[in-house]
């Protein structure tokens, strides 16, 4: 007959049967861990875009069509008079900049 282990005669679980349930202290110890930067990520995620945020990306959105529309205006003249049609291009950046920022926008 094999022998058993104290604690199986006791009624206590074995070493094996823990392991196989995982239920050791270091693992949860480790599972704690990993739930716990799960939550710090998720609460970082979570947080709203601070005001400046906001007034930059319509800043950029206004500053670009007022570009364009200065472009026009103007005749191909202003805003800088050597960039010809780059103006055009300069403006429409400034949008999109503007725009891809509210992907970010919480």
């Amino acid at each position: 007959m094999p022998r058993r282990k104290k604690s199986d005669e006791t009624g206590e679980t074995s070493d094996a049967t823990a392991a196989a349930t995982g239920a050791t202290g270091r693992r949860r110890r480790k599972d704690q861990d990993v739930i716990a930067d799960t939550d710090r990520a998720m609460k970082r995620k979570n947080q709203l875009t601070p005001r400046w945020w906001i007034y930059t990306m319509v800043g950029l959105m206004v500053l670009g069509l007022a570009w364009i529309v200065v472009f026009y205006l103007s005749s191909s003249l202003l805003p800088v008079p050597g960039w010809d049609n780059w103006n055009l291009v300069a403006g429409f950046a400034l949008v999109l900049v503007g725009f891809a920022m509210t992907t970010r926008w919480r």
